[in-house]
This record gives structure tokens, C-alpha cells and sequence, in this order.
């Protein structure tokens, strides 16, 4: 299980790493957005972010449930306490990211809903919201800034070869 704030690399990362240890890769950011049928930007618009939750909350459950590769959290995933009893005796894996690095890969992406005003202020208030999470949850942690996805994978692989 990957967890980690917007622009950690969940995706990215997610799936070249399920790719080196020949698993399949799913997102649960995906799940939500093909049962609403719709983008979570949308989601948010349409029906507020208590319900994009829910979705959330269910997607986190089913995955754990039946997925077995390698999966990546939406970024406010385990904020939920129901999804951090859920990833209990899991091997989660927290993407580390400066706040420099990750707005820097996230930019002024209007999908994410939650950094829309000011992207900056509103990654940092996340990140100090979800770092002690991050960091109880996890069973590895890998740092992304300023390395490339192919280092990040092999010492992931690596990693969790040994665990």
C-alpha cells in the first residue's frame, strides 16, 4: 500500500513498481472516479467532499479486500480511522516528498480540489494534518525528492523483498 501527499508519486511510482515485481497496479483515486462516473475534481463540485469520502472510505476497502499487488491511497485516505484500522498488518509504504519538490509536481493542477486556492499554503497545511498519519502507518519510508523513479523503485523493491 502506498500512501503520501499529492505529488509523493503514489501513481507514478505505484505503477512502475508493481511492473518490477511483475503484480498488477491499481488506484484508488481511479476506483472512486469509475463507480461516481465522474473526476474527483467533480465529485468535490457536485456532491461535496464528505460524500467523495465515502467513496473513498469503500474504494480503500474493497481494494484491500481483493487486490493483490501493489496500491496506491488517495493522499487523504488514511485520515479516515476506519482505513488506518483497515491498513493494520498490511506493509505500508509512505512516499516522503518535500513541500518545495511537491509542489513543484503538482503545480496549479485544478484536479486536486483541495489545492485550488493557494496550492502552496494548502500542501503544507495538508502535509502537517497527514504527516504524523503517514509516519505511524508506516512499515517503509522512501523518499522522492529530487530522486529518480528508478532509484526510488529498486530501493522499494528491495526493501520489501526483505520485509
Amino acid at each position: 500500500m502506498l500512501v503520501g501527499p499529492p505529488g509523493s508519486g503514489k501513481s507514478t511510482i505505484g505503477t512502475a513498481l508493481a511492473e518490477a515485481l511483475g503484480v498488477a497496479f491499481r488506484d484508488t483515486d481511479a476506483d472512486v472516479e469509475a463507480k461516481a462516473g465522474k473526476p474527483i475534481s467533480e465529485i468535490f463540485i457536485d456532491d461535496g467532499e464528505q460524500s467523495f469520502r465515502a467513496l473513498e472510505r469503500e474504494a480503500v476497502r474493497e481494494a484491500l479486500a481483493g487486490h493483490e499487488g501493489v496500491l496506491a491511497l488517495g493522499g487523504g485516505a488514511v485520515l479516515a480511522a476506519e482505513t488506518q484500522e483497515l491498513l493494520a498488518g498490511h506493509t505500508v509504504v509512505y512516499l516522503e516528498v518535500s513541500l518545495a519538490e511537491a509542489v513543484k509536481r503538482v503545480g496549479l493542477n485544478s484536479a486536486r480540489p483541495l489545492l485550488v486556492l493557494n496550492p502552496r499554503s494548502q500542501l503544507r497545511k495538508l502535509l502537517d494534518e497527514r504527516l504524523p498519519i503517514y509516519e505511524r502507518l508506516a512499515v517503509i519510508t522512501a523518499n522522492t525528492t529530487e530522486r529518480s523513479e528508478e532509484e526510488v523503485v529498486a530501493e522499494l523493491a528491495a526493501a520489501l523483498k526483505e520485509s
